[in-house]
């Protein structure tokens, strides 16, 4: 009985080993040679237009990969854009306008999914940060997640150190991982509502940072369209700043401060803050790690020639 438990893990863990392994850097080297070209100057020009884009694309890709996996789930119409986490997600016509060019010149061949993992690559670069080769031959989902998965799969800004640790750990990231994933918030803007409680109820904050957050996001209620970068020192670029930030008490978000207050993360924290060489080095780690979660390979799922829905 024990062996047939190991041979049915083995077999678990051999599929599980084979799906990643069918993704690759070199996919469409034949069959579309200038898809990676095409989605760097797309998102070049975006992020050139407009710096937050850069943060928004990367966005995309992270509630992409934890809701059922890198799949492109979120880029259906409706449905798990419906979710009140995904609410505040944007980007979505600049993949459109990525597809409609790749479509033109590889028809039916490009994946939505692997346009969202490309597209976060490149615009972390072009905000500066670490490059990486990502694995590519990814393939659309046919099917959104619901409502109730998406809420239970994405970790909300009130999230403690353990939440954190465990939520990330479900997916196969550790927690260096999941310190150097949360570095995402070196760019972008959070919602008056995702840093509310923290800047009026915690403790683990700088009062003069509280302070000036609270001249603009209302205690209660109110200030829905109100923003603020999540890392005030250099909001549009890619760097360690948001974990000098945290050394300091200023981070907007609760969760955010959680991997700095006294926890098992507070040396990871200072590693990178101290080496923007090795936060850069283990985002770029956790980030094709974060891409091969449960990727849709071989004759699974399709690939979308519109990414809102499916063909």
């Amino acid at each position: 009985m024990a062996c047939a438990s190991c041979l049915s893990l083995l077999l678990v863990l051999a599929m599980s080993s084979a799906a990643s392994a069918q993704l690759s850097s070199t996919f469409y080297d034949t069959s579309c040679p200038k898809a990676l070209a095409t989605i760097k100057s797309a998102v070049d020009a975006a992020v050139a237009q407009e710096a937050r884009m850069g943060a928004s694309l990367l966005r995309l890709h992270f509630h992409d990969c934890f809701v059922q996996g890198c799949d492109a789930s979120v880029l259906l119409a409706g449905n798990e854009q419906n979710a009140g986490p995904n609410l505040s997600l944007r980007g979505f016509n600049v993949i459109d306008s990525i597809k409609t060019q790749l479509e033109a010149i590889c028809k039916q061949t490009v994946s939505c999914a692997d346009i969202l993992a490309v597209a976060a690559r490149d615009s972390v670069v072009a905000l500066g940060g670490p490059s990486w080769t990502v694995l590519l031959g990814r393939r659309d989902s046919t099917t959104a997640a619901s409502s109730t998965t998406v809420m239970n799969s994405l970790l909300p800004p009130s999230s403690s150190l353990a939440q954190l640790i465990s939520g990330y750990g479900n997916l196969g990231l550790n927690p260096t991982d999941m310190v150097a994933l949360s570095g995402a918030h070196t760019i972008g803007q959070a919602h008056c509502p995702s840093y509310r409680a923290h800047i009026y109820s915690d403790t683990n904050i700088n009062q003069a940072f509280a302070t000036s957050l609270k001249a603009s996001c209302p205690a209660g209620s109110g200030g829905a369209a109100v923003l603020a970068p999540l890392d005030t020192t250099t909001p549009t670029r890619f760097d360690n700043a948001y974990f000098s930030n945290l050394l300091s008490q200023k981070g907007l978000l609760h969760s955010d401060q959680e991997l700095f207050n006294g926890g098992s993360t507070d040396n990871i924290v200072r590693s990178f803050a101290s080496s923007a060489s090795a936060f850069g080095s283990a985002f770029a780690t956790a980030m094709v790690k974060m891409g091969n979660i449960s990727p849709k390979t071989g004759s699974q799922g399709q690939v979308r020639t519109t990414c809102s829905k499916v063909n």
